[in-house]
């Protein structure tokens, strides 16, 4: 993936150098650059957070809470867990990669990202309250509600498909 966003990286700056001259590599490297110092506190942020995760909650805790055989309370636990998380995937991605490490089921992840996604609280309350109105923003919810239950029960099921299909292989 890094080979490939360096190989992106490099043919986009030659078309650019092309198209539109040296300035404009310029212009662009330092706005790219001016992206990476205001990513990269929130980046850093999110990662150690994780890390402490990993370490301050115990592998039979989170897999009791959150693991395979947490059914819908875990589902739920995932669902305002991932909704009540601010900011964007930098914050969110490795939070969620860091339950997935410490034990949460795969489902739970995938209902803790779908929830995030689409019931993320502090959008709606920046963004979809002010801009849309209430009456909008409650339809929505009402609607999306059900999303990450489905989502992560979905995802159990294809994973225990895949699982049964692993093994009537061998």
């Amino acid at each position: 993936m890094t080979l490939f966003f360096v190989l992106l990286t490099g043919l986009s700056g030659v078309g650019l150098y092309l198209t539109q001259g040296a300035e404009s590599v310029i212009e662009a490297t330092g706005e790219g650059l001016q992206l990476i110092v205001l990513i990269m506190p929130i980046l850093v942020a999110a990662l150690l957070v994780a890390g402490y995760a990993q370490v301050l909650l115990p592998r039979q805790t989170v897999e009791s809470w959150l693991g395979t055989n947490s059914g819908l309370r875990g589902l739920l636990i995932a669902t305002v867990a991932g909704a009540l998380t601010p900011g964007g995937p930098f914050a969110a991605f490795p939070l969620v990669l860091a339950l997935y490490q410490a034990g949460a089921a795969f489902e739970i992840c995938v209902a803790f990202v779908t929830a995030w996604s689409v019931l993320g609280l502090s959008r709606v309350l920046v963004w979809e309250i002010p801009f849309l109105g209430w009456d909008f923003v409650l339809l929505r919810y009402a609607v999306s509600l059900p999303l990450p239950i489905v989502a992560g029960f979905t995802a159990r099921a294809f994973r225990l498909h895949r699982l049964r299909s692993s093994e009537s292989t061998h």
